[in-house]
């Protein structure tokens, strides 16, 4: 059993790195390496729903355990709205085409969008963390 301390640091730290990862996603997206900025993007959301599960007392190990709880605690409950679960999802899928389909490529307008909207989800997801008694 994790204490609220424990948690606490773990959900900051979780947080933390969603923000260090839109702030990277930014930087590759200013260089022109798109592919890098999707891949810092997919984990700019994976790292924020990472810390809101452990927030509310839930981790996993695998993307697709955070991924199915994201939709079944949040998305399916009416918390977040679908628009935020289909984009989680893209993020998701835009993530492995780029780092493994061969000869991919992304168009800056739609790297911009997805930017744009991370950097909505980021905030939507802060707002749903509650503090964590000390």
């Amino acid at each position: 059993m994790i204490t609220q301390e424990k948690r606490s640091a773990v959900v900051g730290y979780w947080f933390e790195k969603a923000e260090e990862s839109i702030t990277s996603a930014r930087r590759e997206f200013g260089a022109g390496s798109f592919s890098f900025a999707m891949n810092r993007l997919y984990y700019a959301a994976f790292y924020a729903v990472s810390a809101l599960l452990m927030a509310h007392k839930l981790s996993f190990k695998k993307h697709s355990g955070v991924r199915s709880a994201f939709h079944q605690k949040f998305i399916k409950t009416g918390l977040l709205a679908r628009k935020w679960g289909r984009l989680y999802d893209q993020l998701f899928e835009d993530r492995q085409e780029g780092d493994y389909v061969v000869f991919i490529s992304f168009e800056p307008v739609y790297v911009e969008t997805q930017l744009d909207q991370c950097t909505q989800f980021l905030e939507q997801i802060r707002s749903l963390i509650p503090p964590i008694p000390e």
